[in-house]
């Protein structure tokens, strides 16, 4: 998978696009980020419900898993002054989110380690709370990647999870942002996500099919292209050439129920 998400040098092009676009590299802030480090249906939108589901504040020490180039870590360290670790399998994601967080003044309350789902470089029981946001995907062992979760939360923590599950529509059309074809793609239906939930000791607290939202958000997004222009800032950056038909192919799975965009919240016992 780092070779579909990986990148070289990702860090000075996004400064690079950013200074394009008129901004003051010396003021950043996180939402001046937005448009690139959100890497998912309905962007800063969805992070910030996640945020408010998992009850965040100062107290709580968070593990972002698959947290790319930092944004949701970003932005919900900057507003609730929690601090975060991100994880992520690219390694030059973990280094332009480092180069991010210290542009945008969070240096020091967000990290960001490069290592695996499967085998989560950290201690037991070291977060109050555990996140992950359209990641599992890509990972077809989901009954190891949901027990590392379970291993690294504190008991009564809280894991939340907002990821795109096998809807009833019919076989995915690729290439899509995740996976370019089937052989790296791994969505798992709703029934059995609660399986693998249950199976892992989680308690399901809360869940929530996001489809109408996520398409209300393509719509505007559509709408505000064709108004003003594609952003000088955007995910092009990330996936190149092959962008266009993957957000084409995107929003078609999601209208045609194929993909279910959804927030899922459980607490380990």
């Amino acid at each position: 998978m780092t070779e579909h998400y990986g990148r070289q040098d990702l860090a000075a092009e996004i400064l690079a696009a950013l200074e394009r676009a008129g901004k003051d590299l010396s003021r950043l802030r996180p939402d001046d980020l937005a448009s690139i480090d959100e890497f998912h249906i309905r962007g800063r939108e969805a992070t910030a419900e996640l945020g408010r589901a998992l009850r965040l504040d100062t107290s709580t020490r968070v593990l972002d898993v698959g947290s790319g180039l930092g944004g949701p870590s970003r932005h919900l360290a900057d507003l609730y002054r929690c601090r975060v670790v991100g994880l992520d399998l690219t390694e030059e994601y973990c280094r332009t989110a480092t180069v991010l967080a210290d542009r945008v003044g969070l240096g020091g309350i967000v990290e960001y380690l490069q290592g695996s789902a499967l085998d989560i470089p950290l201690p037991d029981a070291s977060f109050d709370r555990v996140y992950t946001q359209h990641v599992a995907m890509n990972i077809s062992d989901k009954r190891r990647f949901y027990a590392e979760v379970a291993r690294v939360l504190k008991p009564g923590g809280l894991f939340g999870l907002y990821d795109l599950l096998e809807g009833p529509g019919g076989p995915v059309h690729f290439p899509v942002p995740w996976a370019r074809d089937p052989a790296t793609s791994f969505l798992a239906a709703p029934d059995e996500l609660r399986d693998l939930l249950s199976g892992s000791g989680f308690e399901i607290v809360g869940w929530r099919d996001t489809s109408a939202e996520g398409r209300a958000w393509f719509q505007q997004l559509r709408e505000r292209i064709e108004r003003d222009g594609p952003p000088t800032l955007g995910f092009h950056l990330l996936l190149g050439s092959e962008f266009r038909e993957m957000a084409r192919n995107q929003v078609r799975n999601l209208e045609e129920q194929r993909i279910l965009p959804t927030e899922v919240i459980c607490r380990k016992p």
